[in-house]
């Protein structure tokens, strides 16, 4: 008895009690053998009660340990591989991890030890056994798992549990105050019953990981907070510095301005200022000045881009790294700035090229009458030609002279276009237009919601179909022209602006809204609407081909169309009325077919032609002065 409290007091192996066991069955006496044996079994007892004691101990000094390292961990992902670690020595499991609450309030895992398959953070997995535990808000565990009819089972969760080989499962909530963050989740791969005291030590782990995890989040969401004020400080000091530098970059331009420096100079300093190429073009997209060639645009590209820029008055990408600018005095088309930086341009950058811009206008003004400067188009110099017939021969020289300055010459043939855009996109049409007769070498003038343009040319038609095309493509609208001429001098003009505005106003009237078309275009109803009636150039429009072959061959085609109108568009019956061979008369049909284009017998080319044979016969009989004159 004394040798069974020496070996207790000494904390002895179990094997020392198995040696007294053998002793006590040596024993002769009976009495002696039973009181031995069970000392010895209580010594068992009190044996393994000491290393439940010691387990116990071992485990709450380790939680002691743990529960330190967490309140010097700052960092959330370490504080939770640090949990998960202590999760697995205090009750001695094969697996541990850490699954918390997203947003959306589904467990996604964030931490794991002991995996011996493929896990990656942010899996959903023991998603049914983890929100079991949340919603009763106390432990739960179940020796077997996957035979336990009490849970509920989640398809992915049970293939990792199956994957895992793991039996038993213990799942507790970390609650902080009112909330779940989420769950921890320890599992062993045979089956095993906890003991209370073993789910207390997880339940402690959990209240002072839902502690520390809270505190790390909100650490994590503060070093944030902080880091993105520091950010702005730093973007707010590197702005202030960039203005800085704004301010001086456009108080040399000015300085060059009033040093009477020229555009190159001006330009130089504002590409240095922004580190970059930039080129300032005229409103027909022609370079004025330009620190550095771009060979890669596209002129046309660039063009439609200065028409938005100048409508909507703001700078416009171009391109990725190509900024298009509008150079503006008032409503006034100055040209365009065309700006490629070495970086991306920040917002107080794009202030500069606006200055930039601005301060050619201001150099473009100042020298104004130079022949760069007075490129741009002047509406007050076409209307003061629309209104030339109230003034003196006085006031006409002078026009004359204006339009010499800017390199025009009204004694070559012009046409002139009344131009309406019919859905949208007045603004940028204006633009447009004023490039387009700049770059013409014209004038254009707004009058009543119409656009009026004055341009170089001697087929009103093929111009205005051109303006149209134009125009139509860029605004992705449609685009009525009306067009007259050609003229000459400056006399014609205000007839030529009446006819066009007659023109726009028959096609609107007509439902032809949408086209391009001369007076010369509309036939007979373009004789009279225009102003000098010129019946022998509508004869020469309509039936002037058929009328040069006669001359030039000796037949007889107007006599046959004539006779094929007469009987009613028969050719039999015009062939007896020729006293020809209706073979004959068909072969002419087909020469005037293709003299006047296979459509010439539609109802609307019908009626002009019928007309234009009359005015021939008419002014046959009027300039040989009897009936049965030459009709050739």
């Amino acid at each position: 008895m004394l040798t069974v409290l020496r070996l207790l007091a000494e904390e002895a192996p179990l094997e020392s009690y198995e040696e007294l066991l053998r002793r006590a069955s040596q024993e002769r006496s009976e009495a002696e053998r039973l009181r031995l044996e069970q000392a010895v079994r209580l010594a068992y007892v009190i044996n393994a009660f000491q290393g439940r004691r010691r387990q116990r101990e071992d485990a709450l000094a380790e939680l002691v340990d743990t529960a330190r390292d967490m309140t010097q961990q700052n960092d959330l992902g370490e504080l939770l591989k640090v949990i998960t670690r202590c999760l697995r020595r205090i009750i001695n499991t094969d697996f541990a991890c850490i699954c918390l609450r997203d947003e959306d309030d589904e467990l996604l895992l964030r931490a794991a030890e002991g995996a011996t398959t493929v896990i990656v953070p942010g899996m959903s997995l023991l998603r049914g056994l983890g929100q079991q535990a949340i919603a009763t808000g106390a432990p739960l565990w179940t020796a077997d798992y996957l035979r336990d009819p009490t849970l509920e089972n989640c398809r992915e969760g049970d293939e990792f549990i199956r994957a895992e080989g793991i039996k038993s499962l213990l799942a507790v909530p970390l609650v902080h105050g009112d909330s779940a963050l989420g769950v921890l989740v320890c599992a062993s791969r045979a089956v095993r019953h906890l003991t209370p005291d073993e789910i207390g030590l997880v339940c402690s782990l959990a209240a002072f990981g839902a502690v520390a995890i809270e505190r790390a989040e909100r650490l994590q969401d503060a070093r944030s907070e902080v880091t993105a004020l520091e950010l702005d400080g730093f973007h707010a000091r590197m702005t202030m510095a960039r203005l800085e530098q704004l301010g001086d970059a456009h108080g040399r331009m000015l300085g060059l301005l009033l040093s009477r420096a020229d555009l190159d100079t001006v330009a130089r300093a504002a590409a240095d200022a922004l580190d970059g190429t930039m080129q300032l073009r005229d409103p027909a997209g022609r370079v004025m000045v330009a620190t550095a060639d771009l060979p890669d645009l596209d002129d046309a590209a660039v063009a439609e881009t200065s028409w938005k820029a100048h409508a909507d008055r703001t700078p416009v990408v171009h391109k990725e790294g190509t900024w298009v600018v509008p150079v503006l005095a008032g409503a006034e088309n100055l040209g365009f700035v065309v700006m490629r930086p070495n970086a991306a341009l920040v917002g107080v950058d794009q202030q500069l090229v606006c200055l930039a811009s601005q301060s050619f206008a201001l150099h473009l003004l100042l020298q104004r009458g130079t022949a760069v400067t007075q490129a741009p188009v002047h509406d007050s110099l076409f209307d003061e030609l629309l209104a030339l017939s109230s003034r003196g021969p006085q006031q006409a020289r002078h026009l004359e002279q204006r339009l010499s300055e800017i390199g025009m010459n009204l004694a070559e043939p012009f046409v002139l276009l009344a131009v309406r855009p019919e859905s949208g996109g007045y603004g940028r049409a204006v633009v447009w237009a004023s490039s387009y007769a700049h770059g013409q070498g014209g004038l254009k003038t707004v009058q009543d919601g119409c656009i009026m343009l004055l341009l170089p040319g001697s087929d009103a038609s093929a111009v205005a179909r051109s303006v149209g095309g134009e125009l139509t493509s860029m605004l992705d609208q449609p685009v009525t022209v009306g067009a007259a001429g050609p003229g000459r001098g400056l006399g014609d003009v205000n007839r030529l602006h009446t006819e066009a505005v007659r023109c726009l106003e028959a096609l609107i009237t007509l439902d032809a809204t949408g086209s391009a078309s001369s007076l010369e275009d509309l036939g007979f109803m373009g004789l009279l609407l225009s102003e000098t009636h010129d019946a022998s150039g509508f004869v020469d429009s309509v039936i002037g081909p058929v009328l040069d072959y006669d001359r030039t061959h000796a037949t007889e085609l107007t006599e046959t169309l004539e006779a094929y109108f007469a009987t009613g568009s028969s050719p039999s019956k015009a062939a007896e009325t020729l006293h020809v061979h209706p073979n004959t008369v068909s072969r002419r049909l087909e020469r005037i077919s293709a003299l006047m284009g296979e459509k010439w017998q539609q109802p609307s080319r019908v009626l002009d032609i019928q007309l234009a044979l009359r005015m021939h016969r008419m002014r046959v009989v009027l300039r040989l002065g009897y009936p049965g004159a030459d009709r050739s």
